[in-house]
């Protein structure tokens, strides 16, 4: 996946992310928002860690598309 379709899919989530959030504004969320809701994040997590590891093998002179998704626990661990 080039860059440039990574970024759409972040920007994808993030829409997906905020309109999950907002439509629950004074009320709870269903449990299947609720799980929804944390795949989106996961998979924002793995997006945007796919989209570093390319930058950072091309600023490194490797090729880009050797970076490869994590699994969802590898990306959930890092600490901020």
């Amino acid at each position: 996946m080039r860059d440039e379709e990574l970024v759409t899919r972040i920007t994808a989530l993030v829409e997906e992310e905020h309109r999950l959030e907002n439509s629950h504004t004074g009320e709870g969320m269903s449990e299947a928002d609720s799980r929804r809701l944390r795949d989106v994040e996961v998979a924002l997590d793995q997006t945007w860690d796919l989209l570093r590891q390319r930058r950072a093998r091309r600023d490194a002179g490797l090729d880009p598309d050797g970076a490869e998704a994590r699994p969802p626990g590898t990306v959930e661990n890092y600490r901020q």
